[in-house]
């Protein structure tokens, strides 16, 4: 086990470092976009020449170099916070509480007031540069009868609305950022060099600032033709100054519908967030460029730095992420790399390599199937929080219901069930020791937003009535104990099927609660069923339809990378593979892909998982994580192909299970 130090290395040695490469690089662009701004706010159609004359001796001026050292602190700041920030698993949120959680963390409220800081910033060395009206907060009106005393001090109301358009602009785009996921960072699936990257992005920034830039002025207008009022009285009574009665003031219809007015404000906004956004391009680009890991290190003291190492540090993620990345090309274009992967230890002859790097891989593929498989219960269930007397009874039965479809997904089936979790079809013996609550797609009885007279068609009959295991409607069944398990195990075991009497039942006597804890259950019930009827609470609760499904897969990445590499190492081990170190762990590979492409099957089958959703394209934030199921799904197929196409009949030698050898044999006969 290595240290803290040792795993953050690539932190210190690696991602530092692409980090300051973008901000300078940021900073380096910095002149000639501050230029552009400068023409496009003076800029006159009339008198184009004497334009860009005084262009140039502003942009030479004094006060023009002090505005870009200061625009030079605030992409320091900005490239700070996108190395504090960032992240390669978007924080998806599935309901909008979540979101508002989310928008009102502590963290994010720092975040909020840093850009707030830097949009004033930003605004003041607009206000300069563009000069005229904007250029001071107060300026002096003289008097009207002429004397020598001095003049009074009057607020300059567009100098003080370019200001707070900069703190509102700079609170916009930390709010889109939380809810547009900008702190996350893809991967491409094109190799590309960082400037062909960033020449191909730079049309979507400049759209991306203006359209944003647009949208915040609006919004801005709006509240400060309400609420202006309060800005201009508080910065008057601080400073001492007096409001000009002669002016109009802009917190009104004919102020506001000033055109002048409205494009610097829109110019100045759009120059804000095209430094911002160019900033987060360049450490995107920067920071998600290839790495290269060597698969083994001559010397001791460098082998936490090899990729069959790295691959099994779980911090940071971006060197696990970049780590998978890496495997997948390698095992693509380098056969020199790959005869490393596939070369054994000396001395010892064991393949470290290869085991290492195929049983992250495998741990990977398994953790999401473990996961597709708890979803899947779950929402067969109705996602039904068991209300039972204790506590105990209740993990057990979640636990039942997991652990019961896990070993249904992994284990072989005879083909005449259905490809369904076993928990589905769990249903036990009345009063018996193991008996889950739950019928097949059956309601939520406990939620607060079912209905009574559901309750009372759903309720327990007694044996004693005279409804106990008869017909009551077409649609409703009462019977005794008699189990779907039962039926099934009876299947399997080839034994004819038994009658309920059959069953053994044990008494048991059932632990009656206390009043305590009925007292508060039933008070718990009250408070359900009182925020049930809130169409507010029932807005802010409701879970958001792809939410769940997209935060499942968010880190489908990291899978991607792992399929693709293992397939392609397999398939090369059929030619290059000298000593067979692939063939001893061939069948676990392929019975892991088909467990897990059964897994994503099942998936796709359920409500919202198989629609794909609008690619937004008026928005920095990066939507690639809401497509990596599809992405998933096609790469996991591509790879069983990989392999059966390479290895064919051979296959046929592998040892597995008789359902995982029928799925096999579909894709061997491409049908699937």
């Amino acid at each position: 086990m290595f240290s803290a130090e040792q795993s953050c290395w690539f932190v210190r040695k690696v991602i530092c470092w692409r980090a300051a490469a973008s901000i300078a690089w940021a900073v380096l662009l910095l002149p000639p976009i501050t230029a552009v701004f400068v023409i496009l706010s003076r800029f006159s159609l009339l008198h184009p020449i004497q334009t860009i004359s005084e262009c140039l001796f502003l942009l030479t001026s004094a006060s023009a170099i002090f505005s870009l050292i200061l625009l030079c602190g605030v992409i320091l700041m900005v490239g700070f916070l996108n190395l504090e920030y960032y992240t390669v698993i978007p924080t998806i949120a599935c309901s909008k509480i979540a979101l508002l959680g989310q928008l009102l963390h502590p963290r994010q409220f720092l975040s909020s007031l840093a850009h707030c800081i830097m949009g004033i910033i930003v605004a003041w060395c607009c206000a300069i540069t563009i000069g005229g009206r904007y250029e001071t907060l107060a300026y002096p009106l003289p008097q009207s009868d002429g004397s020598d005393s001095s003049p009074q001090m009057c607020l300059n109301e567009y100098h003080l609305i370019l200001l707070l358009a900069g703190a509102f602009v700079g609170f916009s785009h930390s709010l889109l950022g939380v809810i547009h996921n900008m702190n996350y960072v893809s991967f491409h699936t094109v190799q590309q060099y960082k400037y062909l990257r960033f020449k191909g992005s730079l049309p979507l920034v400049v759209k991306c600032s203006a359209t944003q830039a647009l949208y915040s002025v609006r919004n801005y207008m709006v509240v400060y033709f309400f609420l202006g009022y309060i800005p201009k009285a508080w910065i008057c009574k601080t400073l001492n100054l007096h409001l000009n009665s002669s002016a109009h003031p802009l917190d009104s219809i004919a102020g506001l519908l000033d055109l002048s007015l409205l494009y610097h404000l829109w110019i100045s906004a759009s120059f804000l967030l095209f430094t911002w956004h160019i900033t987060l391009l360049l450490f995107r680009i920067f920071v998600t460029e290839v790495y290269s890991f060597p698969v083994q290190s001559t010397f001791t003291e460098d082998a936490h730095q090899c990729l069959p190492k790295v691959l099994t540090d779980k911090q940071p993620m971006i060197l696990k992420f970049l780590a998978l990345q890496d495997l997948a090309l390698l095992s693509q274009h380098s056969p020199s790399r790959r005869c490393e992967v596939f070369s054994l230890s000396q001395p010892g002859g064991h393949p470290h390599n290869w085991n290492a790097i195929s049983k992250e891989c495998l741990s990977l593929l398994a953790d999401l199937t473990q996961r597709l498989v708890a979803y899947h219960d779950t929402v067969a269930t109705n996602g039904r929080a068991k209300s039972l007397s204790t506590g105990s009874e209740r993990k057990t039965s979640s636990e039942t219901s997991v652990t019961s479809g896990t070993e249904d997904l992994m284990s072989p089936r005879p083909s005449i069930l259905l490809k369904t979790p076993a928990s589905v079809f769990a249903r036990s013996v009345v009063g018996g020791p193991q008996s889950p609550l739950t019928a097949p797609f059956t309601p939520d009885l406990d939620s607060p937003f079912a209905s009574p007279a559901l309750r009372r068609l759903t309720a327990p009959v007694e044996q004693c009535s005279p409804w106990f295991g008869t017909v009551q409607s077409p649609h409703i069944m009462r019977r005794g104990p008699k189990l779907w398990s039962t039926s099934t195990d009876s299947q399997v075991n080839g034994s004819p099927l038994s009658s309920p009497a059959s069953v053994p039942s044990p008494k048991q006597e059932p632990s009656k609660p206390s009043l305590l804890a009925q007292f508060l259950q039933n008070r718990k019930e009250q408070v359900k069923n009182f925020l049930a009827k809130r169409v507010l609470i029932m807005y802010l609760f409701n879970k958001l339809p792809e939410a769940s499904s997209q935060a499942l897969f968010a880190d489908s990445q990291a899978h991607i990378w792992a399929l693709e590499g293992l397939s392609y190492l397999v398939q090369a081990s059929f030619s290059e593979d000298q000593f067979g170190v692939v063939q001893t762990t061939l069948p676990t590979i392929l019975s892991c892909m088909l467990v897990l492409q059964e897994a994503v099957d099942r998936h796709f089958k359920l409500p919202h998982a198989s629609s794909k959703p609008v690619r937004s394209t008026g928005s920095m934030g990066d939507s690639t994580y809401k497509t990596l199921r599809f992405a998933l799904r096609a790469t996991l197929k591509t790879a069983i192909y990989r392999i059966t196409t390479t290895f064919g009949d051979h296959l046929n030698a592998v040892q597995m299970s008789a359902e995982h050898r029928k799925r096999l044999q579909q894709f061997l006969e491409y049908k699937e």
